[in-house]
């Protein structure tokens, strides 16, 4: 799955850190999500799209796509 939260977070300023505290899950989550080791759950997903004023869909895109 790749996803734009590098880009996003850069955009905000944010460290892994800092974006993590705001999902309120760790630095190693937000670097796992980044790097496409890790697939968020829905509900955090929803969170990521909250955190950042954006659709799931606008963030997360299908790797085939």
């Amino acid at each position: 799955m790749k996803n734009r939260l590098k880009e996003l977070r850069a955009e905000h300023g944010w460290s892994q850190q800092a974006l993590g505290e705001r999902l309120e899950g760790s630095r190693q989550t937000v670097n796992a999500l980044e790097t496409g080791k890790y697939a968020p759950s829905l509900p955090l997903a929803f969170k990521i799209g909250r955190v950042f004023n954006l659709k799931i869909e606008e963030i997360f895109s299908d790797e085939a796509e």
